[in-house]
């Protein structure tokens, strides 16, 4: 018994050891250069399959082969890497989202390129570079550890290695060779990752598919270890695979055997699922690249095109008939990535689970093996199949709900490798188990004509959840969570829903898949086809239905025309390309195709012109655009406090507005199609008289008529725009009751006191101003208020009613509303959609209160239609705005409000939130401008240190401060 024990920690430990070098490897590159190498498996198996062609198929010997393996091929794999496809992301800012789908497709590419070289089979030849007894392995592991240790604490190479982790563009300016760090990192990364593949390929199969998901499998070390420890990550190696040898010893009996040994067999699989959805994630910043998921007009005739294309195969037989059959059955399976990546935003590597687990159900009701269910007709097994898999996508929609990028990536990989190790390779689930098809359609065309059938109604429940209220509610999650939950969107419910949506239509696809090939086969729902699956959809236009059907028939057609691994190495050209093109490749293509048209046409002769005039008569006078009026009207020529010289520039060191930059290009963009200088916060408006002469228009000023309501902009038989909360009763005094309350507010962030004890009241009909220096609390405080922070201690009552606990969606539909410093606003929506998505999640969605908001605002012109990205920066405040208003909210939460716009736009902004306190609104603005806090507030409170300490008038309070700060 004690040989026994030894004989498995020792294997145990040779096991650990490669696990532990994959850790160091994945750790040392992700500190280097904040890319978690997803493709650390593939160069594991690309440097495998080197030294085997060198010693068996070359007759290399071995340590000279080894030599130019792990000393020049994964060296310079990984430099090549970082040169080429990762250095143009991080030097334009290092987007987590494009880094994402970079790494997968280089893990794609490679795959696919060892496919193609190296054929798609199996190999057990490859040759021991260093014997079973792990003390060799260990030794190395010893070595390698305490060197990179030793280098990233006391070298200066370690010094800038942690500098250009923690800000890239702030090292070089320090004068840091980031790409120097960078390609180092990536080179050390890439020998690790061959010397773990040179080790395992004796041991285990060697193929393109097997060993690079075998490593992935041991991600769970580096995660573990919080991508930052070599220790830990040692450790926790050493452990798992020590315990892993060790409960092969098991041999339980009962219905549990087959399950506990398969856990046995797949400790990595186990301990990558816990620590993706147990332990803190990594890496939780955006989901997709805004580029890749912006909606992108199908050209004229698009569908058609495609209808044509997708009938031409009943035209077909034989093979070429047999091999179309699986197009429409995998672009259903892509259909759910466009729910739940390309509308949702959200990332899922796990959707070749899903569609698993449809064909797997299905094999087994059309059977009578499923538990508890009699034997069902196929298509009635298949739908059934559907509707037992729906739920299972809480699996991945549940870790979604507090994971984001990265974090999220590993998270639903995670949940497909198990669905795959401890299901679809279990004996017990799908020995003997075949899949007919459904009578009547046992033919390959009458079964195409099915599938086409089903394929509509996948495209028309995809069509509807990308229109309405929900479309929009998912679109704004996507663009900005945070704005989203402001605006009122229940994220956590919307995310399920997603998952739940994006598992039916997947099981649907997988179960269709399956009947197709007449048997469940595990190879065709592997891990490693979800992360093909997903980067195909990503870089074809991950919001596309067009593009999730061009890429079923790409990857059907390129490896049933050509050898296999064609599909998987365009896929991967495709996404490294990301690196390259920000927007994709199909961006690039439109931008060239926009660069090949030809220009302007010249203008005609007098001669050509009098002809077409005949022909087409007098060309229409234009129109010239409207002047704003009411609350939103402003003067071009007219100078407020916040310019130079204003009455608080003494105290600007808490803070200075930058106008003077944002003025020019503000005022240099046509939004309505009209030229002239600026309207309501950057909306353009004719020239006046009076601006000519150099005095203000005259202002429409919006005022309560006596029945309480703004009359300022309004259509004569509406409610004016200001009214979106009508109210009878003349705006409050100073000693009305608190409309929202923080009461003794305490927070922390590890050992900082961010709030210590701050009381604050927001009267209805008032403007309640805080101001501070740098990390006085003002954030901390506004978050606590808008729910996207809760407090250690304290309390938020919204007119008596305790709402602390409640999320920011709740307190929005419970009349809080906000704005944010940094623009929150949906670019993939129009104008007009993006303040809908605040009346409709408020329960507001009538379509006058829409268009009452964008009267109010300026926004009901042609800007209206145009999408939110692109628009100058006061035009997005507007648009923030009004969507926060179209709310109808009792009290508005505006955290720099004036941030990048100008004096003019800062002026109509101030008339706009003078107006909506005289309706009743109680405002709370947190500002760093004085000169507009002095103009509009009608309360200051100075906060320092996480106290208020000062309050009352503004004038009073300002001065008070401005005398402290004169020197």
């Amino acid at each position: 018994m004690a040989s026994l024990t030894y004989d498995l920690t020792l294997a145990g430990l040779s096991v650990g050891a490669a696990a532990a070098l994959t850790g160091i490897g994945l750790i040392v590159t992700y500190r280097a250069t904040g890319v978690l190498n997803l493709a650390h498996g593939a160069i594991a198996m690309v440097c495998a399959y080197v030294l085997r062609g060198c010693v068996v198929d070359w007759g290399w010997p071995l340590w000279w082969a080894a030599s130019l393996t792990l000393l020049v091929v994964a060296p310079g794999l990984g430099v090549v890497l970082e040169r080429f496809v990762f250095r143009p992301l991080s030097v334009r800012g290092g987007d987590p989202a494009q880094t994402l789908v970079a790494a997968i497709g280089v893990f794609v590419l490679l795959v696919g390129g060892a496919a193609l070289l190296w054929g798609q089979g199996a190999r057990d030849d490859a040759p021991v570079l260093v014997p079973a007894d792990p003390w060799g392995q260990l030794a190395v592991v010893a070595v390698l550890a305490a060197g990179v240790g030793a280098v990233i604490r006391w070298t200066r190479f370690g010094r800038e290695l942690r500098a250009v982790v923690d800000d890239r563009q702030l090292a070089v300016l320090a004068g840091v060779d980031a790409d120097r760090v960078a390609a180092a990192g990536w080179a050390f990364g890439s020998f690790t990752a061959g010397l773990t593949g040179v080790l395992l390929a004796p041991f285990v199969r060697l193929d393109p598919y097997g060993l690079p998901l075998l490593v992935m499998e041991v991600v769970a070390v580096a995660v573990a270890a919080r991508m930052r420890s070599l220790p830990v990550a040692v450790v926790v190696a050493l452990g798992i695979g020590v315990a892993q040898s060790q409960l092969t010893r098991l041999h339980p009996s009962g219905w549990g055997e087959p399950l506990l040994q398969a856990v046995g067999a797949s400790l990595f699989v186990v301990a990558l699922l816990f620590a993706a959805l147990v332990l803190p994630g990594v890496g939780t910043r955006d989901a997709l690249p805004r580029t890749a998921t912006a909606r992108v007009p199908t050209p004229p005739g698009a569908w058609i095109v495609a209808g044509v294309l997708f009938l031409l195969p009943l035209g077909f037989a034989g093979r070429d008939l047999h091999t179309a059959v699986q197009v429409p059955a995998l672009g259903i399976v892509l259909l759910s990535l466009v729910v739940v990546t390309g509308r949702g935003g959200q990332i899922s590597l796990g959707q070749a689970a899903y569609a698993g687990l449809g064909a797997l159900f299905t094999a087994l009701l059309a059977a009578g093996r499923f538990p508890g269910l009699p034997r069902l007709p196929e298509l009635v097994a298949l739908a059934v199949a559907v509707v037992l898999v729906a739920p299972l996508g809480v699996l991945t929609g549940w870790p979604a709900i507090g994971r984001r990028g990265l974090a999220l990536a590993l998270a639903t990989f995670a949940v497909g490798v198990g669905v795959s190790r401890f299901v679809f390779d279990q004996p017990y689930a799908t020995s003997g188990l075949s899949l007919g098809r459904p009578a009547g359609f046992d033919g390959d065309r009458a079964y195409y004509v099915l599938e086409l059938a089903l394929l509509a109604c996948a495209l028309l429940a995809t069509w509807a959840l990308r229109r309405g209220r929900t479309g929009r509610a998912l679109a704004a999650m996507r663009d900005h969570e945070s704005g989203a939950r402001a605006a009122g969107v229940r994220v956590p419910s919307l995310k399920l829903l997603a998952f739940v949506c994006g598992a039916a239509l997947a099981a649907l696809g997988g179960g269709m898949l399956g009947m197709g090939l007449r048997a469940f086969d595990p190879a065709a729902y592997d891990p490693v086809r979800g992360l093909l699956w997903f980067a195909a959809v990503v870089v074809l236009g991950a919001d596309s239905t067009l593009g999730a059907l061009l890429a079923a028939a790409l990857l059907v057609g390129l490896d049933a025309g050509t050898r296999g691994g064609v599909a998987a190495a365009v896929i991967g050209v495709l996404a490294v390309l990301t690196g390259r093109f920000p927007g994709g490749p199909h961006d690039a293509l439109r931008a060239a195709a926009e660069r090949l048209r030809p220009g302007r046409p010249p203008e005609p002769t007098p001669l050509g012109a009098r002809v077409r005039r005949r022909l087409r008569g007098p060309e229409p006078a234009p129109t010239p655009a409207p002047v704003p009026t009411g609350a939103t009207a402003t003067g071009a020529g007219r100078r407020r406090k916040g310019t130079p010289g204003g009455r608080y520039a003494a105290t600007r060191p808490l803070g200075r507005r930058q106008d003077a930059t944002r003025a020019a290009a503000t005022r240099g963009e046509d939004v309505g199609g009209a030229s002239g200088p600026p309207g309501p916060l950057g909306a353009p408006g004719p020239p006046s008289a009076a601006d000519a002469h150099g005095q203000s228009p005259p202002e429409v000023t919006a005022h309560r008529d006596r029945e309480g309501r703004l009359r300022g902009h309004a259509a004569p038989d509406g409610p004016a725009p200001g009214a979106l909360r009508p109210t009878g009763a003349p705006a409050p005094g100073p000693g009305a009751p608190h409309a929202l309350e923080a009461r003794a507010l305490h927070a922390r962030y590890g050992g900082f006191t961010a709030l210590d004890g701050v009381d604050l009241g927001l009267p209805a009909g008032r403007v309640t101003a805080v101001v501070g220096p740098n990390g006085a609390g003002k954030s901390t405080l506004f978050h606590c208020l808008a729910g996207t922070l809760r407090p250690a201690r304290g309390s938020v009552r919204l007119a008596g009613r305790d709402i602390t606990r409640l999320p920011a969606h709740a307190r929005t539909r419970l009349g809080i509303a906000r704005t944010f410093q940094q623009l929150a606003v949906f670019p993939t929506l129009t104008v007009a959609e993006n303040v809908r998505v605040g009346a409709e999640q408020s329960r507001r969605g009538d379509r006058g209160t829409v268009e009452r908001t964008l009267r109010l605002l300026g926004l009901d012109g042609p800007v209206r239609a145009r999408p939110a990205a692109g628009l100058p920066t006061g035009t997005l405040r507007r648009v923030e705005l009004a969507r926060a208003l179209a709310a109808g909210p009792r009290v508005l939460l505006l955290d720099e409000p004036a941030a990048g716009l100008d004096t003019a736009e800062v002026a109509a902004l101030a008339r706009i939130l003078k107006a909506l306190a005289a309706d009743g609104t109680a405002l709370l603005v947190v500002e760093h401008d004085l000169d507009l806090v002095a103009d509009l507030a009608d309360v200051v409170h100075v906060m320092s240190a996480g106290r208020i300490v000062a309050s009352g008038p503004p004038g009073l309070v300002l001065d008070t401060l401005g005398e402290a700060n004169r020197p």
